[in-house]
């Protein structure tokens, strides 16, 4: 009788540590919801879930493929200049050379697969730290986005050689950035599509679990005969890939290709991403994390910003959100096996 009166307080205590851990990150969000519907009833209405939706669309995308890399055991840091390459490429393929629009998106959606399958090699095949590789990539990236367009950039109307360009940006091509279908903007049904398919591959097909295994024990996985290089490959493939959807959405958008517009697309991603972890309790990269950590984040600046909170303090309050879902997810104080 004794030991049942000492354990019950233990019991609550480390009840609610569960709760919290697995929770937390969506009681939070409810609360903050709720808390900006009532400040500012413009939040609250389907025009301006639709905004919240469209301004994460293009990060929830990248993050998803971060996440693949992630699961894979890699760590994938040239994703935000891939998004600048994709865009320099789609609009130099317009521009440039007047191809048309589908031309353009096949062209971007090589450039990041290919990045990536440097990526991948890198790391593979070089021995590369994946770390170290993808940073390194990250600067090559960049540089060849300059070298593309000698650091100018590219819009209808732009010259080339002191002469006018002889094409410009396909319609169609910018219907994938602005365009609205059935109501809802095009690159929020293309972020839902891109979303299901990271969550059925990492959870309902053999080579989605197989990436998990790699990621979770590289050893185990290459003597159970798992082929650990090529699915480490085919992870980073996989995430060059989701960012230049990245790109050719942001470039339909954006109507022209600028050089630096993937640059803050690196940290928002890896924001998302690792956010997620604490979605549920998972302590993991997974595919609804993701894109619950990426409007998270579209919701808190969304609502501070009909605030008139200052545009400054935004980076600010990404860096705190980070950081308390981090603590949430790693911290021994919210892992209840452990103080057990």
């Amino acid at each position: 009788m004794t030991a049942t009166t000492l354990d019950a307080p233990q019991t609550t205590a480390s009840r609610a540590r569960e709760a919290v851990y697995r929770y937390g990150l969506l009681v939070l969000l409810l609360a903050l919801v709720l808390w900006f519907s009532a400040a500012t009833p413009q939040f609250a209405t389907v025009r301006n879930l639709l905004v919240v939706l469209q301004s994460v669309a293009i990060v929830c995308v990248v993050a998803l493929g971060v996440t693949v890399s992630l699961v894979a055991g890699g760590f994938d840091l040239s994703v935000g200049a891939t998004v600048g390459l994709t865009v320099m490429v789609t609009a130099a393929t317009q521009v440039y050379w007047a191809l048309p629009g589908w031309v353009a998106v096949l062209a971007g959606l090589a450039t990041g697969a290919a990045v990536g399958l440097v990526n991948g090699l890198l790391v593979v095949l070089g021995r590369v730290p994946d770390l170290l590789a993808t940073l390194g990539t990250m600067f090559v990236v960049q540089g060849l986005a300059l070298v593309l367009t000698s650091g100018q950039s590219v819009s209808s109307g732009s010259t080339v050689g002191g002469e006018p360009a002889p094409g410009a940006f396909d319609p169609a091509f910018l219907w994938l950035g602005r365009g609205v279908l059935l109501g809802v903007p095009v690159p929020v049904l293309v972020t839902a599509a891109v979303a299901v398919l990271v969550a059925v591959l990492l959870t309902r097909t053999r080579q989605g679990r197989l990436l998990e295994a790699v990621g979770g024990n590289p050893v185990a996985a290459r003597l159970a005969g798992v082929h650990v290089g090529r699915l480490r490959v085919l992870a980073y493939v996989l995430s060059g890939t989701l960012a230049s959807v990245g790109g050719i959405l942001l470039a339909g958008r954006l109507g022209r290709g600028d050089v630096g517009a993937g640059a803050p697309y690196l940290l928002e991603t890896v924001a998302a991403a690792l956010i997620g972890f604490a979605v549920l309790g998972a302590n993991r990269p997974h595919a609804l994390g993701t894109v619950v950590g990426a409007l998270f984040v579209g919701v808190v600046i969304n609502g501070l910003t009909m605030q008139n909170a200052p545009y400054y303090t935004q980076d600010l309050i990404k860096g705190v959100l980070l950081v308390g879902a981090l603590v949430l997810s790693f911290s021994a104080l919210f892992r209840r096996k452990e103080l057990l």
